[in-house]
């Protein structure tokens, strides 16, 4: 069995902990029956012990493989992540999301998406990550009564990701430790109403109107104020065609969105700038995670 899981970028400026996408940049990750187990891991972390040793993606799949069938059996797993930690790209909803689905299969359950989702939640509280993973597309989120109510649109092959990737991670636990306990009601609105235009606005395929919508007062400025480069980041995205410049996630990577025709551009000028930074142009990806049969 081998299965897909691709990146997501999640909060979009104002939709904190509520909106999120998914990008055409995948982990995969190979499972088959073995004699013994054993844990290959290409990419990222590749080079790290710890996380063969305490892998979360095992720890999850084992404990969800025994829950179904009340056994415990040794598999092969190989990774190929491409997804880097601590970005704000999703690699820890895609770890969460690849390992439940993988059980549900490798156990002989033909889980639904919205099981695989509800699972997900679970591990992962905020949903504006994990329901892309599963999903694919836009997606627009809720939690209630311990349940995650997701609504989907595809997102059009007319526009493209320009993703900045830092070269210094960010952690999600450490950012939100600097956002307030709490916010004024000019706060609150503001991000209420921008959140519900943005959503419209790609209902509507309004792209033209991205920059507006996604103008955020309660997290993003706190948290790019942790490596100021990204102030200048956004500054020259939108001196280069961006139609959307936001924090990815929790960060350190940074979403832009532009029309396709202009993907280039942005990139080389994103690129001229930012000589230390990754840049990278990714299609969005409509379909969450997929399962093949090796």
């Amino acid at each position: 069995m081998n299965i897909l899981i691709p990146a997501t970028s999640a909060n979009l400026g104002p939709g904190f902990d509520a909106l999120g996408l998914s990008l055409k940049f995948f982990n995969s990750v190979k499972i088959e029956p073995s004699k013994f187990s054993s844990v290959s891991i290409n990419g990222e972390g590749s080079d790290s012990v710890n996380l063969k040793r305490n892998n979360i993606f095992l720890s999850i799949f084992n404990e969800i493989f025994l829950e179904l069938t009340g056994k415990n059996e040794n598999f092969r797993v190989v990774f190929e992540n491409n997804i880097p930690f601590s970005r704000g790209l999703g690699s820890s909803s895609a770890v969460i999301v690849g390992a439940i689905a993988s059980a549900y299969e490798m156990a002989g359950f033909k889980a639904s998406k919205s099981v695989v989702l509800n699972k997900a939640i679970i591990y992962e509280t905020h949903p504006d990550n994990i329901s892309p993973a599963v999903h694919g597309g836009f997606i627009s989120a809720i939690v209630k009564n311990g349940s995650v109510y997701a609504n989907k649109i595809n997102l059009s092959d007319e526009i493209k990701a320009v993703v900045v990737i830092p070269n210094k991670p960010m952690s999600t636990t450490s950012s939100r430790q600097i956002l307030p306990k709490n916010y004024t009601m000019k706060e609150c609105i503001n991000n209420l109403s921008h959140a519900a235009f943005l959503t419209s606005c790609f209902y509507e395929k309004r792209y033209d109107l991205l920059k507006i919508a996604s103008e955020d007062m309660m997290h993003e400025e706190r948290r790019m104020s942790a490596l100021e480069e990204l102030f200048e980041v956004r500054k020259v995205a939108y001196e280069n065609g961006a139609l959307m410049s936001t924090l990815s996630g929790s960060g350190s990577s940074f979403l832009n969105i532009a029309y396709k025709d202009d993907a280039k551009n942005l990139q080389d000028a994103l690129k001229s700038k930012f000589g230390d930074f990754r840049v990278e142009i990714f299609s969005f990806d409509n379909d969450g995670y997929e399962i093949t049969q090796s």
